[in-house]
């Protein structure tokens, strides 16, 4: 791995496929890691880009 590339790992940001990961991870239980997955299917963790 270029060195460029591990700066730029280090120095980014969590994609979002990558925090919500981390989001179900948390979970305590099935019930609430059921939650968890019906809350990120209904967009929890979408970039939403405002039109203005």
């Amino acid at each position: 791995m270029s060195i460029a590339r591990r700066l730029r790992s280090v120095f980014s940001a969590p994609s979002p496929e990558d925090r919500a990961l981390a989001y179900l991870n948390e979970s305590t239980s099935i019930a609430d890691l059921e939650r968890r997955e019906r809350e990120i299917d209904a967009g929890r963790f979408r970039q939403h880009r405002h039109r203005f």
